[in-house]
């Protein structure tokens, strides 16, 4: 669907304007992110985020019991809507059999109505939890939290569907004309008319949760002198800033360790990895999948492609300094951050092997404007522009506009976007793990 609750969430937070509002990206998590629900991240590079995982706790199951829960605000309901028609006309000679005309229309309508209201948590109320033991039994989440090996979050702000609704796409196609009949069948002109009707629904129930927010939960022991009492310190911290001393140099040696370590696995092991993702990148949904698994520790059973992936993982013929898990999520997380758009054309650019001459553009691009927070103009260099002619400079070009970048076929001048920073270095990052895959 054109209108899918992917984009109605990212609507609805463009719409509503909050700091630090999150949309929710799948409706089959849309009641997992309410109030103090616990988010887990996996994150292994310091240059793209990783995507919040619900791990199906909330912050009071964690708690012991008989403590006073603050009570949520509720705000107002607030109205959204959004509604959006498209039409087409046009005439055209036909001469697929013979001489006619036909006219044809295309007629197209989205769009959203729903209400929302916001439940949150002010800070002052979730300062009653800080100092709160733990359960003595604690999830296998809370241990990697504390080990430092995963970050979690808690939702302390959450938009929730006041009303089940149903996101609707409808459109339709009509041909009508006269075509002329060969010869051969009969002689003279038919008149008639086709059409085509088709609508997508996606039902909305209420409770679904559309837009949040969080803060970081941090877990530690509670140290008096030289005794460590038996109870967990609970801080909620603000959201993380990107650290300054991060640079291109820092990411171009991430991505090359990571690299490096790829090519010291088996060509069976990279030949297996990059057979399977090739088709993944058509179904976000599988990456997700995958990746959500992975970040969870739960290697169970997965069809299709992922499957092999887990195989692989669970034979574990890798050399012992290299932690294959966290490559793959490295991988993972990196073309989790592209579009849907960007993953389609990363498969041909795959196929066509483009990536290498992909790869050494997105650096030329990144290595001298990665420090510039503001707009500034940039020129492609010819020479890496040369290789890729027809349809490979399309796909290319479709890579870099996908990240915000301004661009025009044939014209190899554009401007350097500040938000443009994070999916170029993801895209950096997949082409060069990708292109290993590929050599292999």
């Amino acid at each position: 669907m054109p209108h899918s609750f992917d984009w109605v969430c990212k609507d609805v937070v463009k719409k509503l304007q909050g700091k630090d509002l999150k949309p929710v990206k799948r409706l089959s998590d849309a009641m997992k992110f309410r109030h103090f629900e616990i988010l887990q991240t996996d994150p292994q590079s310091l240059f793209w985020k990783s995507e919040d995982s619900p791990v199906g706790y909330s912050l009071l199951q964690i708690l012991e019991p008989n403590c006073p829960v603050p009570e949520p605000e509720v705000s107002t309901p607030i109205p959204l809507k959004h509604t959006e028609s498209r039409k087409l006309k046009a005439n055209t000679g036909v001469n697929a059999i013979a001489e006619g005309s036909v006219s044809a229309e295309f007629v197209q309508s989205c769009g959203y109505d729903i209400e929302v209201q916001c439940t949150s948590i002010p800070d002052s109320k979730l300062e009653s939890l800080q100092n709160r033991k733990l359960l003595g039994q604690e999830p296998s989440f809370v241990k990697n939290c504390r080990m430092g090996k995963k970050e979690l979050y808690v939702v302390t702000e959450a938009f929730e569907v006041t009303k089940g609704t149903v996101l609707e796409d409808s459109s339709s196609v009509e041909l009508s004309g006269k075509v002329g009949i060969p010869h051969q069948i009969a002689k003279g002109q038919a008149q008639g008319q086709w059409r085509s009707d088709r609508t997508d629904s996606v039902p909305i129930l209420k409770g679904a949760v559309v837009a949040y927010k969080k803060k970081q939960l941090v877990i530690e022991n509670n140290t008096c002198g030289e005794q460590t009492w038996e109870k967990l310190v609970l801080l909620f911290l603000g959201r993380i800033e990107e650290p300054f001393h991060l640079d291109f140099k820092r990411l171009q040696d991430e991505v090359s360790e990571k690299t490096w370590e790829l090519s010291m696995l088996s060509k069976d092991v990279q030949g297996v990895v990059f057979s399977s993702l090739l088709p993944m990148l058509s179904d976000r949904e599988i990456l997700y999948d995958l990746m959500n698994m992975l970040e969870l520790d739960q290697l169970g059973h997965m069809d299709g492609p992922g499957g092999m992936i887990l195989d692989v993982l669970r034979q574990d013929s890798r050399p012992p300094w290299i932690d294959l898990k966290n490559l793959i999520l490295y991988l993972l997380q990196a073309l989790m951050v592209l579009s849907d758009t960007q993953l389609s054309l990363l498969a041909q650019s795959m196929e066509k092997r483009l990536l290498l001459q992909q790869q050494e553009l997105v650096k030329s691009i990144l290595q001298p404007n990665f420090k510039y927070p503001w707009n500034i103009p940039f020129t492609l260099q010819p020479q890496l522009l040369a290789p890729l002619q027809g349809e490979g400079l399309a796909i290319t070009y479709g890579l870099l506009k996908e990240c915000g970048l301004k661009m025009e076929l044939n014209n190899p001048r554009s401007t350097w976007d500040l938000e443009a920073k994070m999916p170029l270095s993801a895209l950096y990052g997949s082409l060069s793990l990708l292109q290993q895959l590929v050599e292999a």
